[in-house]
């Protein structure tokens, strides 16, 4: 039986939006795109989206242990970090305890803690940084704990010292730690992460994300390594929504975690383009906070005001840190040369006013 006439397909209207004319320093997006590699790859998924995607995501979760020389059962694929901090609050340590997280962070952890009836204890930060002493002290009384590193909004990150000590405290108090690193591509190689401890078998995940570095904000896909008997039950709960990860996400991830030579190129990009923005930041007067990730805290003393005229005055979108109750900043993705000029003139002619 021959297959029934179809009439042409309407044309659909693929112009930008006018809310993608902006000048999107936000959302900390990559200004470099993908791999062509991961692009090719999703495109060629496309053929098939009339099939389900793989529940499991088998094909992924073998490269990323490969990748990162893990077992396969110490890996779980999610739609976007976001869904794996639900997944983790949902599951993992004494549901009855509150979980521990740190005021002017993510809001993220926070919220989904609260919906859920968890609860949150969040401490203050201690000069624009996690204070490590008060987290590790406070984590045996809660039932999970989450630390973004490198830090949002800052852009600041743990030593090996302070890192070690969390994990110890996690280790020690048999509470499960959650290290949100979606920003860790983007520093040096060196800088240490939850994996160089994984082998001392503390309770501990640390999250990545395709999103920032990988240039695949579109299609929504993050990972979680860490200790098996921890991630067997983070998958548990993910296999509630089994095709929450599309086959497009799925084959551009693969595709893009093959090409660490396109990788290699964003960290330097982005570390040259950084490098760039704060010297200009100095030379016109404006402090800021280091950063190792792909965005820099401006410091700018009525920041709410600011990111709402630099919005709707220059068509310049920047993140008031406010909202991650850490004021008095403005943080601003590293977006292409002309675009970071923009906002500097925009915010010379602000301040000048």
């Amino acid at each position: 039986m021959s297959a029934p006439t179809r009439p042409e397909p309407k044309v659909y209207n693929t112009s930008v939006p006018d809310a993608d004319r902006l000048v999107r320093l936000h959302l900390s997006e990559s200004p470099f795109g993908a791999s062509p590699e991961a692009v090719a790859a999703a495109t060629g998924a496309l053929e098939r989206v009339n099939r389900y995607p793989a529940p499991q995501r088998e094909t992924l979760v073998k490269a990323l242990a490969e990748y990162w020389g893990v077992s396969e059962d110490q890996v779980a694929v999610a739609n976007g970090s976001d869904e794996l901090v639900l997944a983790t609050a949902l599951t993992l340590g004494e549901l009855s305890r509150p979980g521990l997280v740190t005021a002017g962070t993510f809001p993220g952890y926070r919220e989904v803690l609260e919906r859920i009836g968890r609860g949150a204890v969040a401490l203050p930060l201690r000069d624009a940084a996690i204070d490590v002493k008060d987290f590790a002290e406070r984590l045996p009384e809660c039932g999970i704990g989450y630390v973004c590193n490198p830090h949002n909004p800052s852009g600041t990150a743990l030593s090996r010292d302070a890192l070690f000590a969390l994990i110890s405290a996690a280790h020690d108090g048999d509470v499960p730690l959650v290290l949100d690193e979606a920003y860790q591509e983007f520093s040096d190689p060196g800088l240490p992460q939850t994996r160089d401890f994984l082998e001392r078998g503390a309770p501990v995940l640390a999250l990545r994300t395709f999103s920032k570095a990988y240039g695949l904000a579109a299609l929504r896909i993050g990972y979680a390594i860490g200790r098996a008997d921890l991630i067997a039950e983070v998958r548990r709960t993910l296999n509630v929504l089994p095709f929450s990860v599309n086959r497009v996400a799925q084959a551009a991830a693969s595709a893009a975690l093959a090409d660490q030579g396109f990788l290699n190129e964003i960290r330097e990009g982005t570390a040259e383009r950084r490098q760039w923005f704060t010297a200009e930041l100095e030379r016109r007067g404006y402090r800021y906070l280091s950063s190792v990730t792909n965005f820099v805290a401006v410091q700018v003393d009525a920041s709410a005001e600011a990111q709402d005229v630099l919005a709707k005055d220059y068509g310049i979108l920047v993140r008031d840190t406010s909202m991650f109750g850490f004021p008095g900043h403005l943080r601003v993705s590293l977006g292409t040369e002309d675009e970071l000029r923009k906002f500097l003139d925009a915010l010379d002619q602000l301040t000048a006013g």
